[in-house]
């Protein structure tokens, strides 16, 4: 072998380790973005849950539970009530460590996630969930129950104005 070929196999060695670590760079950051998309997936999907389980609560006694072991087994009927299977752990953090959003007789109305993370989805939410498209981190993504107008049995409902 001539001596000025000798580096060039060196060389084309260097080129292919350079090409195989961008290519490496690029899978892993295409990876970690759908890991993250699958957690948003999750917490949406948690997230839901907890707002059902609340709106079941409310929807049995007129009040919020005092806290989220309240869902899981419901104490004020003579047979406890299941509203939600298990306490979810926050998939964007994951541990329970969700913000407890309180209503005014301090009950458990809602949660929202405690990651300060910004997100990536930012459309194609459910109306309820309309607010969600201009959170800057997912704590602002608060699923929040929200029992609307209290109509009393037998009240008289109010004209429309149509």
């Amino acid at each position: 072998m001539p001596r000025e070929a000798a580096g060039f196999t060196y060389i084309g060695l260097l080129i292919a380790v350079v090409i195989l670590g961008l290519g490496l760079s690029a899978i892993g950051t295409v990876w970690r973005t759908e890991a993250q998309r699958e957690r948003e997936q999750e917490l949406l999907f948690v997230g839901r849950q907890y707002r059902e389980a609340i709106a079941s609560y409310y929807a049995q006694g007129g009040q919020y539970p005092r806290e989220l072991d309240d869902l899981l087994e419901d104490k004020r009927w003579p047979e406890p009530r299941h509203h939600l299977r298990r306490l979810y752990s926050d998939p964007m953090t994951g541990v329970a460590d969700w913000h407890i959003l309180r209503s005014t007789d301090a009950g458990v109305a809602g949660i929202s996630s405690s990651s300060a993370q910004p997100p990536i989805k930012k459309a194609g939410f459910l109306p309820e969930e309309a607010g969600f498209a201009d959170a800057k981190c997912y704590c602002d993504w608060q699923f929040l129950f929200n029992p609307g107008p209290v109509r009393r049995r037998g009240a008289a409902v109010p004209p429309s104005a149509d």
